[in-house]
């Protein structure tokens, strides 16, 4: 039977999955409201399509930092893609290099980034950097990635801690023996491994928006940061200097209760306006959900979850498939909305009284 939509893949992979790898990555905190909410929340948007627009060429291409992509739907950075695939985060970057769209690879990558980049040499790249209190480490890791042609760096700032994932506590889950996090290799004792592949509290608790100017110390690439849910905090990452901002919960795995990602979206554009580019996460599912995400004023949205279910399907082929059916929702979703290019999606197109 052919997949047809992004939650067909997701049966595939909870039914293909060993059971502690499928509830690692289908893990939220505590209740998983949060995560819940993340998918709820696009359904409380209603659309308010224009007609007779002449949709007969609809282009998808945008810009980000800069550089085109071929439609605003990139990877978001997730660990462990050897999990769902043996080739791994090789295969995830082949798959949106074959797309034309941008790859955040993860600080928990189980493959090295040196192979990431040779799988992929002409693929868009930005990196996701954890800070951890062996900050030795994050500084080799950032000039590594510099040096080998990453486009930008992706600081997550939502995990001091790691929140509470009970599934994982249930299972006992472990990385398996033959997987590691392969950019950390040799920086921990290897007895001091934990579930999730390095030393329990091994992130950087004490940091601090001064950090920032830190990071920037070491790098001349553009900085992100990933975890922004407040206005306040938008402003002060404008006021430090930051290339771009991830509206981000972190897919409903830290804080329960904290709003939908499209929810804090509104605000969080309001107050940067144009300063940064502001871009998404969490609970997109569909073409629709794009269009609703940029018209709500993100540049990019960014899928987590959907990437390790193409992958679970067929590697690199799979997560190609999955890839090609947002884009081409997204575009019949422009289309349906009377949207030749990105440019004209706007808040005109969302019902203002349901936000």
């Amino acid at each position: 039977m052919s997949l047809v939509c992004v939650s067909d893949f997701e049966a595939y992979a909870k039914k293909h999955l060993p059971k502690a790898t499928w509830d690692y990555f289908a893990a939220g905190a505590d209740d998983s409201v949060t995560r819940d909410d993340n998918l709820r929340a696009y359904k409380r948007i209603r659309l308010r399509p224009r007609m007779l627009r002449d949709v007969s060429v609809v282009d998808t291409k945008t810009t980000i930092l800069g550089t085109e992509i071929g439609f605003p739907v990139g990877i978001a950075p997730t660990g462990f893609h050897r999990l769902a695939w043996p080739s791994g985060e090789q295969s995830t970057a082949k798959a949106a290099e074959a797309m034309d769209t941008c790859y955040i690879a993860s600080t928990y990558s189980t493959c090295l980034m040196e192979e990431i980049v040779s799988a992929a040499p002409e693929g868009l790249r930005w990196f996701q950097l954890y800070i951890h209190q062996q900050r030795s480490a994050s500084e080799q890791l950032v000039r590594r990635v510099e040096a080998l042609g990453f486009r930008a760096v992706v600081l997550t700032v939502d995990v001091p801690y790691t929140g509470k994932r009970r599934d994982d506590f249930r299972n006992n889950f472990q990385l398996p023996p033959h997987m590691s996090v392969k950019n950390l290799e040799g920086v921990f004792e290897d007895r001091d491994r934990s579930e999730y592949g390095l030393p329990a509290n091994s992130m950087e608790p004490r940091l601090g928006w001064e950090d920032i100017h830190w990071l920037r110390s070491l790098t001349h690439l553009p900085i992100i940061l990933k975890g922004i849910l407040t206005k306040e905090d938008a402003e002060l990452a404008v006021r430090h200097g930051v290339q771009g901002i991830i509206v981000s919960n972190h897919g409903g795995r830290q804080l329960d209760g904290v709003l939908a990602s499209i929810d804090a979206l509104v605000e969080i554009k309001e107050a940067v306006q144009d300063k940064v580019e502001v871009y998404l996460d969490g609970g997109v599912r569909t073409g629709t959900d794009v269009l609703k995400a940029l018209a709500l004023g993100a540049k990019c949205v960014f899928i987590g979850r959907p990437a390790l279910w193409g992958l679970a399907y067929k590697g690199e082929e799979g997560l190609q498939e999955l890839l090609q059916i947002l884009k081409d929702e997204f575009r019949l979703a422009m289309a349906l909305t009377g949207c030749r290019s990105v440019s004209e999606i706007g808040r005109h197109l969302v019902q203002s009284s349901r936000l």
